[in-house]
């Protein structure tokens, strides 16, 4: 595992989770501020990456851990499989182009693979995702962000409150159909069709530690991650004392 300067911290007692599918750490910073140690696995490079990080197959790495027995170093797994099969985005704005519902769902073979760890944890998809369970939705609006970016949540082995849904306060700015809106959100995905800047993009989401476009357009916000994580901690706080 590389070892980043950024984010550097003793872990103490922090609980440990385990972060798959990695890309370069929105969802990672997020629960380290929530209070936990994180190491990440995605099968690209992520010299970006903040925490610990191993570079291979999140699913392969996952079976081996679990067949290891080295799964137990873990409370904790936040998992954000490839997205493009099914999102709205890929196949509603590429179907014209043969593009979208090719791709891979690695969505059912983690999960499997994560009720074989028996540790609670987190699959994360966009909209459009059918084989994933809604028990969480999130969008930039409830944490006063400049991105929308709705994201769903499923919740393997404990459960959390699901915050109110904010109103949004305009559209997202670029052009439609040869038009042009303004807007207070910015569109962080792709390129082209007034997209943001690199700038703008990490003031939106909250991301410093990368200014690589394509990382942080595949990132979800770290706001979205410490409410789960904190959600978490409360969770098994509240079974402790129970």
């Amino acid at each position: 595992m590389t070892q980043p300067t950024d984010f550097r911290r003793a872990h103490g007692r922090r609980p440990r989770l385990l972060d798959l599918f990695s890309c370069a750490g929105g969802a990672a910073v997020g629960y380290h501020r929530a209070g936990f140690a994180v190491d990440g696995v995605d099968i690209a490079h992520r010299p970006n990456y903040p925490f610990c990080y191993y570079r291979g197959d999140a699913l392969t790495s996952l079976a081996h851990l679990i067949a290891s027995g080295e799964i137990h170093r873990y409370t904790f797994v936040h998992a954000s499989p490839p997205c493009q099969a099914k999102n709205t985005l890929t196949v509603g704005t590429n179907a014209s182009r043969g593009w979208g519902g090719t791709h891979v769902d690695l969505v059912g073979p983690t999960r499997d693979l994560l009720d074989r760890s028996g540790l609670p944890y987190v699959i994360e998809q966009p909209n459009g995702q059918a084989e994933i369970r809604k028990d969480l939705t999130l969008c930039g609006e409830m944490f006063g962000l400049g991105v929308i970016r709705h994201r769903n949540f499923e919740l393997g082995g404990w459960i959390a409150p699901q915050p109110t849904h904010v109103p949004h306060r305009g559209r997202v700015r670029g052009w439609r159909h040869g038009h042009f809106y303004d807007g207070p959100y910015v569109a962080a995905y792709g390129n082209g069709g007034g997209k943001p800047s690199v700038p703008e993009l990490q003031a939106a989401l909250g991301i410093t530690w990368t200014n690589v476009r394509e990382e942080l357009t595949e990132a979800i916000p770290p706001a979205y991650s410490e409410l789960i994580g904190r959600a978490y901690l409360a969770h098994t706080a509240l079974e402790v004392a129970a």
